[in-house]
């Protein structure tokens, strides 16, 4: 397993991150959430070797991970890491990137393996096509297909489908991690995206202030938010009498203390987020249908 101990970390002594621990077992998956700057990027950088650590230690099963203090090449063949820019080979094929590194002692072994990468990242038909003419999210495709082409024992994910638009990401979302999962592939994934978590992740880290402030599963902190940042990954919220409800949470009824005003109404697809204003606060709910502006409601919470 990944075994992460006491972990601190700083760039010219200010700290990124600090007396972080957590584990991660061989086929699970770990979500990494928190704001910009909270240092999910540089974790995962750490955990791959990229950095050395100024206190603490990085174990994968009885391997000590270590930086470039100890190693000549950054990196270890049981671990892939796929960031945000994509270091690929622009003037060869999306095929011959994915099996660059498969032995051509196996001609046979190689194909199968790099044709089944391409269909799980949807670019089969683009197998044929020079990398530096694909989209950024094509690129991104890529490279996650070549860091799985070698089978790794765990992948580090940093915003994995962030550079993907909307008509391939919940297909290839459920591909990749499925194909994880089918495999036996440990994964940390660093995301600011509930959909790479919900559904997919067995856990999830919250970073803030340097420090891990959560460590459960996602369906716990989904259900039982203790602060504004769990609750705001989750969805839109409210903070009702000292009490974090998600705008879900809010019905509207017939009688009810909590009467609220409304100001605008926004079109969600299978229901409309109301913006409303609340004893002098701004309130939002759910409801099946657009509310006129200045229109009084009463709302009921339904957890």
């Amino acid at each position: 397993m990944l075994s992460v101990k006491k972990l601190t970390f700083s760039y010219n002594k200010s700290p990124v991150l600090n007396n972080i621990s957590f584990q991660v077992k061989p086929g699970e998956h770990l979500a990494i959430i928190g704001e910009s700057g909270s240092g999910k990027s540089t974790l995962l950088k750490v955990l791959y070797g990229e950095y050395d650590l100024d206190e603490g230690h990085v174990f994968w099963k009885d391997q000590e991970v270590l930086g470039p203090k100890f190693n000549l090449v950054v990196g270890y063949d049981f671990m892939k890491y796929v960031a945000q820019e994509f270091d690929l080979m622009p003037f060869i094929s999306v095929e011959e990137n994915i099996g660059k590194f498969l032995s051509n002692f196996y001609p046979e072994e190689k194909k199968a393996r790099t044709a089944e990468l391409l269909e799980v990242v949807e670019l089969t038909a683009f197998a044929k096509t020079k990398v530096k003419i694909l989209s950024g999210g094509q690129k991104q495709r890529v490279a996650l297909a070549r860091a799985l082409a070698k089978q790794p024992e765990i992948m580090l994910l940093d915003e994995p489908f962030s550079h993907i638009d909307n008509f391939k990401k919940q297909s290839l979302r459920r591909n990749v991690f499925k194909y994880l999962k089918a495999k036996n592939i440990s994964c940390v994934v660093a995301t600011h995206d509930k959909e790479d978590v919900l559904g997919f992740a067995d856990k999830m880290i919250v970073l803030n202030q340097q420090q891990i402030v959560e460590n459960n599963t996602p369906e716990h902190l989904f259900k039982n938010p203790k602060t504004p940042l769990v609750a705001s990954f989750f969805g839109e919220f409210n903070l009702i009498n000292n009490t974090l409800v998600y705008a879900h949470q809010l019905k509207v009824v017939n009688h009810s203390e909590l009467k609220a005003t409304v100001k605008t109404s926004y079109f969600k697809g299978h229901f409309y987020l109301i913006e409303a204003e609340l004893n002098g606060k701004p309130v939002l709910f759910e409801y099946d249908k657009a509310l006129a502006s200045s229109e009084v409601v009463c709302l009921s919470v339904v957890k």
